[in-house]
């Protein structure tokens, strides 16, 4: 047996540590490097049954691996996933690959595996959800890129990813920056999500006066049916933490109403637009924390606009339910809308029925319903939209009366609900066949010249308005 390890991990953090401990814990020889020694030397102590292998160096490192080699970096996305590049560049052979598991931006991936694709080492992208201890007891994986680096990979990531009833959660994603895309989108989804589950917290609490313990037991129950998910689930134990500053409070009473963000909406949000596809939810979930941040801002403006928060009238629980129900079909809609148009127009051949069955367990988005997503695009993998899927139109359709009551009676109210007025836009929209398009582009061919397709005659081109007839139309 070689006493060479079979795989390295550079980045010694909280997540790099618990994913080199993950996979010594399934039997690999790992080995690991930090730029900070007291890194490796702490890993070490704290856990001397890994039997990691640390190394003082970046050459040592690679030394001691098998050929070709497997490295996975973990590092802080930017710079310093380029300079662990850098460093490893002249130390690398033919075959060998490179991994950067990170929250990296997917173009930063593209220009990455441009620069590989000029040496005898390969470069691929991996997108890893579930946090700290996803990365130690199973996350989600999302890889992307060279497909035969991906298959030198894959039995290590089968072996540490998080499982579900239908496997191992980790797939191929796609070609590219696919894995990092994929990853992006993910994180998308889940800003939208936790923006949901936020207004509706509020519009139990705020809105029908519920106590917090009510609105616990609602969301524990929820957790149990259609709606069970991770971010439910936590919801409902954050909703029962007492203040430990504080005895007879609660926890969520104390905490600054001042959301922070990494960034991976942001670009979620501008990805989209560079693809043409709608994701209202999630924008409406990137601009809801960004005014979250400003709370001088907000503070300044209830008392100069005055602040309004009625009560919310004829709404259930049962009501909330529906909305949220509704209103997470159409976030994870839009998500799944976005892979689609990127993986056409970048070429990723992913297969969003393996995202959805990857995301079934291990990730911060894990729900119940992904196997419905996931049957629902292998029944069809040409679906347009994951809202035209029979399945997920029979819960809208049933959802709605429900749906636009909350969104209704919290507007009456002054409750804002960005992310459920958002979602139940987008619905009205998608299902509407004559908007207001045609206003719009009669004003951009007005003042812009940018002529006008007929209803009688698409894809032909008319004459500018400027110079078109005024007046009414004859009778005949």
């Amino acid at each position: 047996m070689s006493n060479l390890n079979e795989i390295a991990v550079i980045g010694l953090g909280v997540m790099g540590a618990n994913l080199a401990r993950n996979l010594a814990g399934r039997g690999f020889r790992v080995a690991g490097y930090d730029r900070n020694p007291e890194s490796g030397l702490r890993l070490n102590a704290e856990h001397p049954d890994a039997k990691l292998a640390v190394a003082s160096s970046v050459a040592e490192l690679v030394r001691g691996l098998e050929r070709p080699r497997r490295i996975v970096v973990l590092v802080n996305a930017g710079a310093p996933v380029d300079a662990v590049l850098d460093s490893l560049d002249p130390l690398l052979e033919q075959g060998d690959v490179v991994v950067d598991a990170g929250n990296s931006l997917y173009t930063d991936t593209e220009r990455r595996i441009a620069r590989a694709a000029e040496r005898p080492w390969r470069f691929l992208g991996m997108g890893i959800s579930g946090g700290a201890e996803g990365a130690l007891k199973g996350p989600a994986i999302m890889p992307g890129g060279d497909r035969a680096s991906y298959e030198r990979l894959r039995p290590l990531l089968e072996a540490i990813a998080a499982r579900s009833e239908s496997g191992p959660c980790v797939t191929w994603c796609g070609q590219g920056s696919a894995g990092h895309f994929v990853k992006m989108v993910h994180n998308g989804i889940e800003y939208g999500d936790m923006q949901l589950i936020a207004e509706i917290v509020t519009l139990m609490r705020e809105g029908l006066k519920l106590p917090i313990s009510e609105v616990a037991a609602a969301f524990s129950r929820w957790n149990e049916g259609e709606l069970g998910s991770y971010l439910v689930e936590i919801t409902a134990d954050i909703l029962r933490t007492s203040d430990p500053e504080r005895p007879g409070g609660w926890l969520l009473d104390a905490i600054l109403d001042q959301a922070g963000q990494k960034g991976t909406g942001k670009w979620t949000v501008i990805a989209a637009a560079e693809l043409g596809v709608a994701i209202p939810t999630i924008a409406a979930a990137v601009d809801a924390r960004n005014l979250s941040a400003a709370r001088p801002l907000r503070l300044k403006a209830a008392k100069v606009l005055g602040e309004r928060v009625g009560e919310l009238a004829g709404i259930s629980v049962a009501d909330l339910e529906d909305a949220l129900y509704a209103s997470k079909i159409a976030s994870y809609a839009q998500g799944f809308a976005m892979l689609e148009r990127a993986s056409a127009q970048k070429g990723y051949q992913t297969n969003l029925a393996e995202v959805a069955r990857t995301w079934t367990a291990g990730c911060i988005i894990r729900a119940r319903f992904l196997d419905r997503v996931r049957r629902s695009f292998q029944a069809d993998p040409q679906l347009p939209m994951l809202a035209l899927a029979p399945d997920f139109a029979r819960e809208l359709e049933r959802r709605e009366p429900a749906w636009r009551r909350v969104v209704a009676a919290a507007a009456a109210a002054g409750i804002p609900a960005p992310g459920l007025s958002a979602s139940l836009g987008w619905f009205d929209t998608l299902r509407t066949s004559r908007g207001g398009g045609a206003v719009i582009q009669a004003q951009r061919d007005y003042f812009g010249s940018h002529t006008y397709e007929r209803v009688e005659r698409p894809g032909w081109r008319s004459t500018p308005i400027g110079r078109a007839p005024r007046g009414k139309p004859s009778a005949d």
